[in-house]
């Protein structure tokens, strides 16, 4: 794992210390979650509007497993 150093606001060093404390975890798991929350998953893509639009296919919903394996990967 790599370090980086992160210059924050007091008042946000101190909610993310609280937040930290609340769940018994250490500041480092809870910036790592933040930052994977914000910027999503490494190299999978996000299926940000997965039923937009019609495909006018009407096998979709049997092929789910399929077709998010070959969007998302394993």
């Amino acid at each position: 794992m790599k370090r980086t150093t992160v210059k924050l606001p007091e008042d946000l060093d101190a909610r993310l210390r609280q937040e930290a404390a609340r769940r018994r975890t250490t500041i480092a798991e809870v910036t790592r979650e933040a930052l994977e929350a914000h910027l999503g998953p490494g190299e999978h893509r996000r299926l940000i509007a997965a039923k937009a639009g019609r495909s006018g296919r009407t096998d979709i919903s049997e092929r789910i497993e399929e077709i998010l394996l070959r969007e998302v990967g394993p």
